[in-house]
């Protein structure tokens, strides 16, 4: 036992030896816990179903980090394939911190001057002067949000160790800039950026898509070597192993590709009254210095913008469909085009069916006071059909784009109808000069619209692929947008006048537009058509 800082410390809770890690299996749903070796001979098999421990927004930093330590593990011990023991992890994972051959690296708790899993070494090992301790695991990896019941803070009173493990993973690889002397992490574009993650999921659990992605990991490296200058040989893997001050920062150069970092200074105590908690410092500089394209690491999971070099950044919007199809498809998205990540490409080994494209990202604000504020956790699962899957393996996806740039072009269209009908509404039946308010009243209700079709936009595309008629599926689709369109117009009567003569000539004019906007041959050919030789048919019936 050695005393850092007033804090009595020795080694505790490893996580090569302690089943710490607690999840569900596949086979039965019954709760078991492994250490991190027997971790990965479970994922190999793909026995594990999920993970108790693991909140929404840090499903893909513990994705991200069980496939890039597996990566550098295999790599370093010049292996191809997954081990299939317990022993043989656990030798290889002990090989990628040769100078703590105790496994002080895969602690929780070590001496302070010595590393601790995600926690670099303190030199001097004291920590008494970090004022900031924190009692639960959630505190540690809080999203920064406008108000606290978007997220309630510091819940966890009675963590259990893998919520403290899987804080750790999220606050040191995701965490963006929280403030003076909070820095974030280099995998994203910038402090006010957010790390994404984008990728096929096969259907299976947990463990397939980590041994795709790992597969996908090992076959990047020497594309990342050449294209962002990482190093190829003895480059800094696991960030937590080298002692920081707060005041030195890492060239980028002289990381590992498939490197683990950490941005923020902490270490994990323990006392028989509080149990686990962390005490946390801020540091001068950012423990990765800014490397330029932002965000433009290698990684396998970050969609690149063509032209910058730059990770995609993602707002309060999420993965609409606009952008989604865009990174699905090579559409451009706001002027942009974005390069898939290399785990988006398909393989033959995905099979036919049950495959998803799986867009996750905590996205980030501005600065609200000194901090980056957190606008939602994203996460869209977007189904691949067969007809895509085979569109996307023989490289045409010039078509997939063609298509759904009408799609997107479509609703565009439909909801800019639905918008001049309901500022001529809001307008009192005026359908010219209209107010800021009048504005402002009509994009809310036509929101209501989008955000309907976004929901249903790639099950609706999908149908239309693998259509045998595919011209009249697009048809039928055309029309029940029509159909929604109206009923959100017709709703919002009640939002529009309501007093006598002035309340009918809003809503009959209102539905006017509407009408002369979806029967207009500028608007949609198609539907305009359609309602053409409808009125020519019923003339006829006469």
């Amino acid at each position: 036992m050695k005393t850092a800082g007033g804090y009595a410390v020795t080694l505790r809770y490893n996580l090569l030896d302690e089943p710490l890690i607690r999840t569900r299996l596949v086979a039965d749903g019954q709760p078991k816990s492994f250490s991190l070796p027997a971790l990965f001979v479970a994922l190999a098999n793909d026995e594990v179903r999920d993970f108790p421990a693991l909140r929404p927004h840090q499903r893909h930093p513990w994705h991200a980090f069980l496939v890039q330590l597996a990566a550098m593990t295999l790599h370093r011990a010049g292996q191809e394939e997954v081990f299939d023991t317990e022993s043989a992890w656990k030798e290889a994972l002990l090989g990628l911190t040769p100078d703590d051959p105790d496994g002080a690296a895969w602690c929780l708790i070590s001496p302070h001057d010595r590393p601790a899993f995600m926690q670099a070494p303190v030199p001097g090992g004291s920590v008494g002067g970090w004022k900031n301790r924190i009692e639960a695991a959630d505190e540690l990896d809080m999203l920064v949000t406008s108000k606290n019941h978007d997220l309630k803070a510091s819940r966890m009173r009675r963590a259990g160790v893998d919520d403290w493990v899987m804080a750790l993973v999220s606050l040191q690889t995701q965490e963006g800039y929280g403030g003076k002397n909070n820095w974030g992490i280099s995998r994203m574009a910038g402090g006010f950026g957010c790390r994404i993650a984008m990728g096929a999921s096969p259907s299976g659990y947990f463990g397939r898509r980590w041994k795709r992605d790992l597969s996908a990991l090992l076959n990047s490296r020497a594309v990342a070597i050449e294209t962002y200058g990482l190093k190829a040989k003895d480059g800094h893997e696991l960030l937590w192993l080298l002692p920081w001050d707060g005041k030195s920062a890492l060239s980028f150069s002289s990381l590992d590709p498939f490197y683990i970092e950490i941005c923020r200074q902490v270490r994990l105590i323990t006392d028989n009254e509080f149990g686990l908690s962390a005490k946390v410092s801020g540091s001068e500089v950012a423990r990765i210095a800014e490397h330029s394209p932002r965000g433009g690491t290698g990684d396998v999971w970050t969609p690149i913008d063509a032209a910058s070099g730059e990770a995609l950044r993602v707002r309060s919007s999420g993965f609409g469909y606009e952008l989604a199809s865009a990174l699905l498809f090579g559409l451009k998205y706001r002027n942009g085009e974005y390069k898939q990540p290399s785990a988006m490409s398909l393989k033959e080994s995905d099979g036919d069916t049950g495959i998803v494209a799986l867009l996750q990202a905590v996205s980030r604000g501005g600065p609200t006071g000194n901090k980056s504020v957190t606008e939602g956790y994203h996460e869209r699962r977007i189904p691949i059909s067969r007809t895509v899957r085979k569109l996307i393996c023989s490289k045409q996806t010039d078509l997939l784009a063609k298509i759904a740039g009408e799609h997107v072009y479509a609703i565009g269209e439909i909801r800019q109808v639905l918008w001049v009908a309901l500022a001529t509404l809001f307008n009192r039946g005026a359908d010219q000069e209209f107010s800021k308010n009048t504005k402002d009243c009509a994009g809310l209700w036509a929101d209501k619209f989008e955000e309907v079709e976004d929901v249903r936009f790639f099950d609706v595309l999908n149908a239309e692929l693998e259509s045998d008629q595919p011209d009249t599926e697009h048809l039928n689709w055309l029309l029940s947008m029509a159909s929604s369109a109206e009923t959100i117009l017709k709703n919002a009567f009640s939002a529009g006048p309501q007093c006598g003569e002035q309340r009918y000539r809003a809503q009959a004019a209102a539905l006017s537009r509407f009408h002369a906007g979806l029967r207009s041959t500028k608007t949609l050919p198609v539907l305009a058509e359609y309602y053409r030789q409808q009125s020519t048919n019923k003339e006829l019936a006469l």
